[in-house]
């Protein structure tokens, strides 16, 4: 009965922990999108967004270049 306990404690957090995910779906004014892991941020030097893809590479794309970000649930 323990064990099942605590497999029903470890499942359940593993599921809510996937349900934190933090992703981003980037929209481009030119019909292309980026998934980010994590929010992007803004450069302000360069006026780039500064992201993680999905493989885990940093990535930046022009602001100008953005036409909407969205959060992934």
């Amino acid at each position: 009965m323990k064990k099942m306990r605590l497999l029903s404690a470890i499942l359940l957090s593993a599921m809510l922990s996937a349900c934190a995910s933090d992703t981003w779906m980037l929209h481009m004014k030119d019909g292309r999108s980026a998934v980010a892991q994590g929010k992007p941020e803004m450069d302000r030097a360069t006026r780039q967004m500064i992201y993680t893809d999905e493989s885990g590479k940093q990535q930046a794309v022009s602001e100008s270049d953005i036409q909407s970000m969205s959060r992934i649930r």
